[in-house]
């Protein structure tokens, strides 16, 4: 057998290449962008998410949930266990039902019920899946908003744009991954947008306020009149490579999420603000989203909004209908009939999105997700004119992205008190969404402080049954 004997100054001349190699491959990955195009862990039914939050809480059972029993029992006083009435009193005690404010209607091919309040979303039924049996955790809008967003009532966690970017990065490397337009700075505020511990590279892009025109909506300070694109970029070649000289030898997460936004905010000077430009759009698509109407101008620019980010590429939208109080918009404990406003605001832009995605070919692969922090109670609150707080059953709507179409999933009792049927937790929703959009919700983790982490913590399941 032939052998072959190196001496070191040999071996250290042959392998000296491949030791330029390994130092290459770590400055390579050093420097690679986190917000990349990431392999999916299995083949995904959306490519982004448009998530449409009704801030405050909608009553089910005066929108989506029919409930005939509540018209034949109204004024009776009756008993309802539930985690709100235990809260305040430590007992079970009875409270006065009320009936369904507003008529029930069944639509299209698939006879789904719809009140008065939603005219033009009934009219988009046989696209949509009414998940019924939803419950969630926290009674109070604080806890109940965090859990929607991030997966837990207390704790500083990842909300789930932050989540999606970190595990399948974004399609468009000159805008944010991960956009909330109009948000509340109440019931969590930036929390609800915040990356937490995952890298800072992966928190969400705030556009605006709630409680502001969506017309004056502005990413700030986004293009700068006084220096050319050309002096602009050689004054960033110059920042980085100070930046470059600051972070060799150091892992400093937040220094590389500051170096990286210097560049997606020079990437972005040339796109963003075509997108968020509705100059460009047709009298009849503005008419779709009720934009010049009084009532629909503000939340159906937002819609607008959302539709062009999605066309751009953008992971994940969140769009808000809300305030910045601690009692929201949909939150209507002593009257109910307020509810018939927000609706009215919000119906027409809503069931626009839904056209319009659809004309344009995106409704097949982007997620649309519809829903407040939880529903409210069949009975009067404190025998008044409104409904409390209900965590223990309501109902969310989705569409597009490998949903099932026209159908209803889960029940609750003939009440709407309590999901009885084909319950579905939040931590199930997201691990469904999570599953939609390609990611197995147990492999989606990040270990911080000694712990593997997760947007569903140790519990959730994808839910088969309202896939297509």
């Amino acid at each position: 057998m032939l052998q072959t004997f190196w001496s070191r100054r040999q071996a250290l001349k042959s392998l000296a290449c491949g030791f330029g190699y390994l130092a290459l491959a770590d400055l390579a990955n050093a420097n690679a962008n986190p917000l990349s195009p990431k392999t999916p862990h299995h083949t995904p039914r959306a490519k982004r998410i448009i998530f449409i939050f009704m801030q405050g809480g909608p009553s089910h059972v005066d929108t989506f949930d029919y409930k005939p029993r509540l018209k034949r029992d109204d004024g009776r006083m009756l008993s309802f266990d539930d985690a709100r009435t235990r809260a305040r009193t430590r007992s079970i005690v009875q409270h006065r039902v009320m009936k369904n404010l507003w008529r029930f209607r069944q639509h299209g091919q698939s006879g789904c019920w719809v009140s008065e309040l939603f005219p033009h979303i009934a009219e988009c039924v046989d696209d949509l899946c009414f998940v019924q049996g939803l419950h969630t955790e926290g009674v109070a809008h604080g806890p109940a908003t965090l859990f929607l967003h991030t997966g837990s009532i207390n704790l500083v966690r990842p909300a789930m744009g932050s989540w999606l970017l970190y595990g399948l990065g974004t399609e468009n490397q000159s805008l944010p991954g991960f956009v909330t337009i109009l948000p509340s700075l109440g019931n969590g505020g930036p929390r609800n947008w915040s990356s937490a511990f995952l890298p800072a590279c992966y928190q969400g892009t705030a556009i605006g306020r709630a409680g502001m025109q969506a017309r004056d909506a502005r990413i700030r300070d986004l293009t700068n009149p006084r220096r050319t694109v050309a002096d602009q970029r050689r004054q960033l070649d110059l920042l980085q490579a100070l930046n470059a000289d600051q972070m060799r030898g150091r892992n400093d997460a937040e220094l590389n999420a500051i170096v990286d936004s210097f560049e997606l905010a020079f990437r972005m000077q040339s796109e963003a603000p075509r997108v968020l430009d509705l100059a460009g759009e047709t009298r009849e698509t503005l008419r779709l989203y009720g934009i010049g109407e009084r009532a629909t101008d503000n939340f159906g620019w937002q819609c607008l909004m959302a539709r062009r980010l999605a066309e751009a590429g953008v992971r994940y939208i969140q769009i808000t209908y809300g305030d910045n109080t601690d009692n929201p918009a949909w939150d209507q404990h002593s009257n109910l009939p307020k509810h018939a406003d927000h609706a009215l605001a919000t119906d027409k832009p809503v069931a626009g999105l839904l056209a319009d995605l659809k004309r344009r070919g995106l409704l097949d692969d982007t997620l649309v997700w519809w829903g407040g922090e939880f529903g409210r109670t069949p009975y009067a609150e404190r025998n008044g004119t409104g409904r409390d707080h209900n965590p223990g059953g309501f109902t969310m709507f989705l569409a597009g992205g490998g949903i099932k179409k026209g159908c209803a999933f889960g029940r609750t009792d003939e009440y709407g008190h309590l999901a009885v049927a084909d319950k579905v937790h939040m931590h199930d929703l997201h691990a469904t969404l999570l599953h939609l959009m390609g990611l197995d919700h147990e492999r989606l983790t990040f270990r911080y402080a000694g712990r593997d982490f997760r947007l569903t913590d140790v519990t959730g399941r994808v839910v088969p049954e309202i896939i297509e």
